[in-house]
């Protein structure tokens, strides 16, 4: 099954767009590589207010949320994970609001970091974000929008939640399924077996509409997760093809595997292929002659 991305999206900075009867959008203006048109904060209620990943620490972003609330009350915060364009505006959103931070809990890596490493990702590691209140995989909170539902989906980051709203047959699925583009998968932060068993993880929920951390909802979304565990596989399959003739680094797999890529990608790339040689290594399918490490530029993208 091909996976088909839709990078169709308008932003409308500084609008709420109504996406279903009582869930509207607001994209923050921090457009990049990895957040596409920005990062999606969702606000979800009517009467009274919760707000999902309220994004950077950005003072015209806070200002657009607290314009949509229109005067409403705004209850809860919900952050997904500790991603800098996803968390840092929760404790200034909740100085302002005085609404309580729930979710995932603070920053951990998806392993012990090797002698020297440092995530390779800009936007990564808000080692400052303190939840009120750290929710438990499975757990039901009533909220001011109605009871919503806390999936662990660690692969992202470790510490990555999906938000069920049962009631509307929605998942905020924040970075962990996108419309617009494949997930990163970047270690330390994340890995790449707990990524593929929390896609098979949603695969078995009701859910068919997600609305993502960037980008506009996934449809279909059954059909979207089966592409994306069927993608993932034929990357790891790719990979095993480029060592088998003779690739020994990154680098070299990144240029057989991406070679009609284009090359201000392959940073990204990079980060993708360490984490399917990681899980490789664990699964005992490759084997290397020390930690598994970046290397040159991919280091530092």
């Amino acid at each position: 099954m091909a996976i088909r991305f839709d990078r169709n999206f308008d932003p409308a900075y500084g609008e709420a767009v109504e996406l279903v009867p009582g869930i509207r959008r607001l994209t923050a203006r921090n457009p990049g590589g990895y957040t596409f048109h920005g990062t999606n904060t969702y606000l979800l209620g009517t009467a009274a207010l919760v707000v999902v990943d309220p994004g950077p620490d950005d003072p015209a972003h806070r200002a657009a949320i607290l314009a949509a609330a229109g005067g409403r009350p705004i209850r809860e915060i919900l952050v997904t994970h500790t991603h800098r364009d996803h968390s840092p505006g929760a404790r200034p959103l909740a100085a302002a609001t005085g609404a309580a931070v729930i979710g995932c809990g603070p920053h951990v890596f998806s392993r012990p970091l090797h002698l020297g490493e440092a995530t390779a990702l800009d936007a990564s590691a808000d080692a400052d974000h303190a939840p009120d209140r750290i929710l438990s995989d499975g757990e039901r909170v009533a909220t001011a929008a109605g009871p919503v539902t806390a999936l662990a989906t660690p692969g992202h980051t470790a510490n990555h939640l999906c938000f069920a709203l049962e009631e509307a047959g929605v998942l905020i699925s924040g970075d962990h399924v996108m419309a617009w583009s494949t997930t990163i998968v970047a270690p330390p932060d994340g890995a790449m077996a707990p990524y593929m068993a929390s896609l098979a993880r949603l695969a078995e929920r009701p859910e068919a509409l997600y609305l993502p951390g960037h980008g506009g909802p996934v449809c279909d979304a059954h059909a979207f997760l089966a592409g994306l565990a069927e993608h993932r596989l034929a990357r790891e399959a790719a990979v095993l093809a480029a060592v088998a003739a003779g690739a020994r680094t990154i680098p070299e797999i990144v240029a057989t595997v991406y070679a009609d890529t284009d090359r201000r990608l392959w940073g990204a790339a990079g980060l993708s292929v360490f984490a399917q040689l990681e899980w490789l290594v664990e699964k005992g399918v490759v084997a290397t002659d020390g930690d598994p490490v970046l290397t040159g530029a991919y280091a530092a993208a």
